[in-house]
């Protein structure tokens, strides 16, 4: 059975990102080896893997398609800012900058920035990214680097079930449920404020 893996921002080669983004790796060849170890433990040779950008970084080409070709699986490339324009002539599936796919059902979104809306937003579409090493949460959307994932590739199902749901436009509410939240908020401020009293009078020894 063929499976889909999702990842991001390895930075193969990258030293400074050891430190950077807190790598839990003592050197660069290390991290290197570790991040292929734990890839082709997850993915078999003839499964497909997106790459959502930023694969090696300041170190030579040559020494890069190395590891990439170390690499199981049919590999697929979403460009990040650190991928040289050599990086797609490696015979990747396919190199795209923004590109949208199905996974068992399921429109899939992907590009290397996090995106503030994407194609069926509100339709439960789910949009994968990378580039900022876990450092910005988008809801409805799910960042795939590797920082995030114990410097792994995962699967759709993973991701569900760390993702949170897009808000509810206010336009597709009806008046009574509009209503319902207005008035399940100031319960929560009645019953806060409540609190906020009790722990007052608490404090003071009831005077």
């Amino acid at each position: 059975m063929t499976r889909t893996f999702f990842t991001a921002d390895t930075h193969f080669g990258h030293a400074s990102v050891i430190r950077m983004c807190g790598r839990p790796f003592a050197t660069v060849d290390e991290m290197n080896r570790e991040m292929i170890a734990r890839w082709n433990a997850a993915v078999g040779p003839r499964d497909e893997i997106w790459h959502l950008g930023d694969f090696a970084y300041k170190m030579p080409v040559a020494d890069a398609r190395g590891i990439w070709d170390a690499l199981n699986g049919r590999k697929s490339l979403i460009r990040g800012n650190h991928d040289k324009a050599s990086v797609a002539e490696w015979g990747w599936e396919s190199v795209h900058d923004l590109h949208e796919i199905a996974v068992d059902g399921r429109r899939v979104v992907l590009c290397h920035y996090p995106l503030a809306e994407w194609p069926a937003y509100f339709r439960d579409a789910i949009h994968l990214y990378g580039h900022v090493h876990g450092n910005r949460h988008v809801a409805g959307a799910v960042d795939v680097g590797v920082d995030c994932w114990d410097f792994r590739p995962v699967t759709l199902a993973e991701i569900l079930a760390r993702r949170t749901p897009p808000p509810i436009p206010p336009r597709q509410l009806e008046d009574w449920e509009r209503a319902y939240i207005e008035q399940a908020k100031l319960e929560a401020e009645r019953r806060a404020l409540d609190e906020i009293l009790g722990q007052r009078v608490d404090q003071s020894g009831g005077r």
